[in-house]
């Protein structure tokens, strides 16, 4: 079997994981290329499944729908199609996203394997370790994401004036691109333990900063919470920030008794 080109080979990694600036270039290359060749590979894949993918992102729409439908029956929404190119662009979009979370334990492991340079090889446990809690955290905020997507839809509409005599037009494409960064953007946000706890034990950051820096971080939590979710209703901030928070502090708990036992 041929040998991979030397532009694309990783550095060999050394004890203690020193590497001068052009290594840790050509190990980001490595890593980058790996993870969109695993994205690629797992969005192809997910287009033999569009017509399911599309169902699965129309669900919350139908429940917020049903929602509406019982507690403001005069107000109307219906989704359409806009432009001639854009029902392939929604497929491409959709099996894209769905390549994405498809192939989440590829390059959360690219990730890992990228920020660990100073891990000595005896350590490489903690690589799976990474994983077997990246992934359900990942996967745990794009859920959450997917499954506050109706109250967020029914309370928008619900704004609708009853004076309008108006219905709803829900550009289908730009309404699932919306779902669907929601989905991706709750996944990234649960993913901040695992980075807090990462940089502890790597030795940036002590348990100490972290409580000092905590009342800071939960105001940028909230912020973030508020500027990221792109459907701007209370409740998609709220449950995007709490488990945030909440995760927060769950991996100050684990820095501290880590420093713990590092000291003794």
């Amino acid at each position: 079997m041929p040998s991979l080109p030397k532009w694309l080979r990783p550095p060999k990694r050394t004890e203690g994981g020193v590497m001068s600036i052009s290594d840790h270039l050509r190990e980001l290359r490595y890593r980058l290329i790996i993870a969109v060749i695993g994205i690629i590979v797992c969005s192809i894949a997910a287009a033999f499944f569009y017509d399911w993918l599309f169902e699965l992102l129309m669900r919350p729409y139908r429940i917020a729908m049903g929602i509406l439908a019982q507690n403001f029956p005069d107000i109307h929404a219906t989704t359409v199609i806009e432009g001639v190119t854009a029902p392939f662009t929604l497929a491409l979009t959709v099996c894209v996203v769905a390549g994405v979370i498809a192939s989440s334990p590829l390059w959360l492991f690219q990730i890992w394997r990228f920020i660990s340079p100073a891990l000595h090889d005896k350590e490489r446990r903690y690589a799976l370790i990474f994983l077997g809690i990246g992934i359900p955290l990942f996967l745990g905020g794009v859920a959450v994401g997917y499954y506050i997507m109706p109250q967020g839809i029914w309370v928008m509409l619900s704004f609708t004036p009853d004076a309008a005599q108006a219905t709803n037009l829900l550009e289908l494409r730009s309404f699932l691109s919306l779902t669907l960064r929601l989905m991706l953007i709750f996944g990234a946000g649960f993913l901040l333990p695992l980075i807090v706890v990462g940089m502890n034990f790597a030795g940036a950051v002590s348990a100490k900063r972290l409580a000092k820096a905590r009342p800071y971080v939960i105001f940028g939590i909230f912020v973030f919470g508020a500027v990221a979710t792109p459907s701007t209703d209370p409740f998609s901030m709220l449950a995007l920030s709490l488990p945030m928070v909440i995760l927060y502090v769950a991996a100050e708990v684990i820095a501290h008794i880590h420093d713990r036992r590092k000291a003794a």
